[in-house]
């Protein structure tokens, strides 16, 4: 960086560039505070630091949510390249001492393209072995993340979730998935290739125990737009019980990538009424540090290959590039 600024960079500290970087790639502070694991208002104060220090405004609030100045992408440019060197730097100096050989320990929910993931970070991060965590619900994991019980994780967005601190803690939003329905395969409405929400107003639901419900009021508001209240009978947090709740007459959620077989079909609810975030996160310290952009990279791999599992949801993809705009950057700057 060059200019009147130059003189004030030693002020400048690491967290204070990701922070500007976040802001740039999620456009909104908000969503870049959820990424690092900070409140809102401590991201603001960031960016005020920042902006005292530079000398300038570094990004302006619009509809679009916040764009950068013309001085604010120089500084985001120089920061990316500044956190790349030093993220080497730290990895060479691993490498070099051993100590990026312990246990990395990749925590998770159940999810149809988790060992996939752990497949791909066995490629890029060294380390001695990999062992997993599964937890019922995000919330649990969270709590596991948080005390460094795991060292990275993948999960679903749940409510209340912006109330947590997560110190230390790097959240990137993977892909924004539509919630499919999974139906006996003796239903009619397995017939339709869209099935609306308002057609299982008569219906038995399967969900999972009410502390595990990430988007209850999402899906409660969705069900009071289409003209009913859900019948949420059967509380299960197993899938082979749930899947067999299902071909007796019952309905339930489901994630899009699912695959129809063994008495159920899986079919897109129309205007997707329902979607989740599906989140990477990555701690600053352990065997992953460092390597926050190719944890989300392997994510990105490992989800990509398990969408052509239900042709639906490949349709609704190639529909909604929208949704996965994160991931696509990822797969082509990371190819494999």
């Amino acid at each position: 960086m060059k200019g009147g600024y130059k003189g004030f960079m030693p002020d400048l500290e690491l967290r204070h560039l990701r922070a500007v970087c976040a802001i740039a790639e999620e456009g909104s502070v908000t969503k870049a505070a959820t990424r690092l694991g900070l409140t809102q208002p401590a991201m603001s104060a960031q960016l005020r630091t920042v902006e005292r220090i530079i000398g300038g405004r570094l990004f302006e609030r619009t509809s679009n949510g916040s764009v950068p100045t013309d001085l604010g992408r120089q500084v985001v440019g120089t920061a990316r390249l500044v956190l790349d060197e030093v993220g080497q730097l730290l990895r060479s100096a691993r490498e070099r001492t051993g100590g990026s050989q312990g246990t990395l320990v990749v925590g998770g929910v159940p999810l149809l393209f988790f060992g996939q993931f752990v497949e791909e970070l066995r490629k890029v991060i060294p380390c001695s072995e990999i062992r997993s965590e599964i937890a019922a619900g995000s919330s649990e994991l969270v709590e596991l993340l948080a005390a460094g019980h795991v060292q990275l994780g993948v999960f679903d967005r749940f409510e209340g979730m912006d109330r947590r601190e997560l110190r230390g803690i790097e959240v990137r939003t993977l892909v924004t998935e539509p919630q499919f329905v999974a139906l006996p395969d003796w239903d009619p409405l397995g017939r339709q290739e869209v099935v609306d929400l308002g057609q299982l107003a008569d219906r038995d639901w399967v969900v999972p125990p009410s502390e595990q419900i990430g988007q209850r009021v999402q899906i409660f508001q969705a069900c009071a737009e289409a003209g009913f209240t859900p019948r949420l009978t059967h509380h299960v947090n197993e899938a082979g019980t749930a899947r067999g709740l299902v071909t007796g007459g019952a309905v339930s959620f489901a994630a899009a990538p699912s695959r129809s077989g063994d008495g159920i079909v899986i079919r897109p609810l129309r205007g997707a009424p329902i979607k989740t975030d599906l989140l990477v996160a990555t701690r600053r310290e352990g065997p992953a540090a460092g390597r926050a952009h190719e944890v989300f990279a392997c994510a990105a791999r490992a989800y990509r290959s398990v969408i052509a599992r239900n042709p639906g949801y490949e349709r609704w993809w190639d529909e909604h590039p929208e949704e996965h705009t994160e991931l696509d950057a990822a797969l082509v700057l990371s190819p494999r």
